[in-house]
């Protein structure tokens, strides 16, 4: 009996990894265990260039995410038109999904370009980006959001 339980629990265990590693990341970047969207700063103020925590005061649901922002006004900006300040590529590391894989975008390495917000996952990523950001959109254009499933 106790083998029978032991080979559920290898089963169980083997159908939960193989079912983890085909799973779909969400659309939004939130990081473990949270579903906070660019690590709950004001896209707003990031879009603007001033990047700035927001509240849990000022909050909204978009895309099954939540997002903060540091004031009713910036609140009520982007609730007006989330996509024209909402991250490109969910707010995944541009640079990564123009490589066809995903990574943690970081508000604090954010361009706007063209309008549009852009996440790096850190400086030196951010350098690399910078080198060809024309190149690295229309690839990243190419494999969002396939990236979600790999």
């Amino acid at each position: 009996m106790l083998r029978l339980f032991k080979l559920i629990g290898v089963a169980l265990a083997a159908a939960f990894v193989v079912g983890q590693a085909h799973a779909e990341k969400p659309a939004i970047f939130t990081g473990l265990l949270s579903n906070t969207a660019v690590d709950g700063f004001d896209v707003v103020s990031v879009f603007e260039g001033n990047g700035t925590k927001g509240s849990s005061e000022f909050t909204t649901s978009y895309n099954g995410a939540e997002w903060r922002f540091t004031s009713q006004e910036n609140l009520d900006r982007f609730n007006a038109n989330p996509t024209a300040f909402a991250p490109q590529y969910g707010g995944y590391c541009a640079w990564a999904v123009a490589q066809g894989y995903t990574a943690k975008g970081d508000p604090r390495y954010a361009r706007v370009v063209d309008g549009k917000l852009y996440l790096n996952f850190n400086a030196d990523v951010q350098n690399k980006w910078l080198a060809d950001v024309p190149g690295f959109i229309a690839k990243a254009d190419t494999n969002w959001p396939g990236v979600l499933s790999e």
